[in-house]
């Protein structure tokens, strides 16, 4: 399947890890290639700002990661938004995973070796990329905790990973609160990604007349493939006039 060509008047949702970097075998071995930040730079500078990065990770890991790049941003699958202006909004103080939940998982993965605990301001991932055997161990502690009718928080699939998260909020849910404001509004919506937690945030732009580009059927699988498009369209995007009124829907 082709990606399709950006315009002026696109708006580019993009998540982080598998889409504009690399899985690690720990969320603290990614590495960042060189020339991403300056690229998200550039097309933030061709959309007006409309490029936001929504992903799992907390906002502050992601400045920390993309510097200096920082724009409009989603942490934690919606639970921390950040809009163009540098407004927050996040969830409230009690709408965070109990400290005796943590305290559980802690103790679970020192008797588990590979298994990791992602503490997040609002959530909790534990991963199992590094002890695959212990998926089964891991779910099964998981759901324990979280039932599936519990009523502020739930278990999110991820690669090798659960993540114990904010029920109230989803990948969907941050593009709909963007799209809603400056200088999202009245852009037609790209939301890329590579699994289940972004499924929500691809559907979310196409109800709003947009596409959702799943990084398996669009790019091979591959960020670096994500990020040659990003580079290609940046480059073709330098060429291309700026749309007048009439293409825009407006009345001269």
């Amino acid at each position: 399947m082709t990606p399709p060509e950006l315009d002026r008047i696109s708006a580019l949702f993009l998540d982080l890890d598998g889409t504009l970097l690399e899985i690690a075998a720990t969320p603290a071995l990614v590495v960042v290639p060189a020339g991403l930040p300056a690229l998200l730079s550039r097309l933030y500078h061709q959309l007006d700002g409309a490029v936001a990065v929504v992903t799992g990770r907390p906002l502050a890991v992601v400045d920390g990661l993309l510097a200096p790049f920082s724009a409009s941003a989603a942490g934690e699958h919606g639970a921390a938004l950040r809009y163009h202006d540098g407004r927050l909004e996040e969830l409230p103080a009690t709408l965070i995973v109990p400290d005796a939940w943590r305290e559980s998982l802690a103790a679970a993965a020192e008797r588990w070796p590979g298994v990791l605990i992602e503490s997040k301001p609002h959530g909790c991932a534990i991963h199992y990329r590094l002890a695959p055997e212990r998926g089964n161990d891991v779910w099964r502690l998981a759901r324990t905790l979280v039932a599936d009718d519990h009523p502020w928080f739930r278990l999110i699939p991820a690669r090798e990973a659960v993540e114990i998260g904010p029920r109230a909020v989803s990948k969907g849910y941050a593009v709909e609160r963007l799209m809603a404001q400056a200088p999202f509004a009245g852009r037609n919506p790209i939301f890329i990604g590579d699994d289940f937690t972004d499924e929500a945030g691809m559907s979310a732009a196409r109800l709003l007349g947009g596409q959702g580009l799943r990084v398996a059927e669009f790019f091979g699988g591959d960020p670096a493939a994500v990020r040659a498009w990003l580079k290609r369209e940046a480059d073709l995007l330098d060429g291309r006039s700026v749309p007048g009124p009439m293409s825009l829907g407006i009345s001269p």
